[in-house]
């Protein structure tokens, strides 16, 4: 497991030539799947900007770990559109206030949401129903 915030900044580095592609700008979470789908980075190539999650070897508390640049360039284009999760205010699918998203765990091999960490406590990562520019939506307990 491993937490949003503390994938925010790592280097993105290819095993293949031991080269840093750019720096984890951000995951882009797709709530249909309750799952990070794709890497962002700074500071990288124009061709390797966006990083698919299939396509990452690994993540670990200092790095993540793509193949090659070629395979870094080479992930799919559409991925669900990027809304910043940390600092969102979170609403049940009634309209019920939930806090703020402080942090989300997610399972560094899959990729999967394990919790929302809230300014009110936890919901697990499967009650995600969406994220957009104003709100999380949640599935209420």
């Amino acid at each position: 497991m491993m937490l949003v915030s503390q994938a925010h900044g790592l280097p993105v580095i290819t095993a293949e030539e031991a080269e840093e592609l750019g720096r984890v700008s951000g995951l882009t979470i797709d709530p249909h799947t309750r799952s990070v789908v794709c890497v962002r980075l700074s500071g990288a190539p124009k061709h390797a900007t966006t990083i698919a999650w299939d396509l990452i070897e690994g993540v670990g508390r200092s790095a993540v770990v793509v193949r090659s640049r070629a395979s870094a360039g080479s992930g799919r284009d559409d991925f669900p559109t990027h809304h910043e999760i940390l600092g969102k205010r979170v609403l049940t699918e009634h309209g019920t206030a939930h806090g703020t998203v402080k942090d989300v765990a997610f399972d560094t091999t899959t990729g999967h949401l394990h919790t929302l960490y809230t300014a009110l406590g936890e919901i697990s990562g499967n009650h995600l129903l969406g994220i957009g520019e104003y709100a999380v939506v949640v599935r209420g307990a």
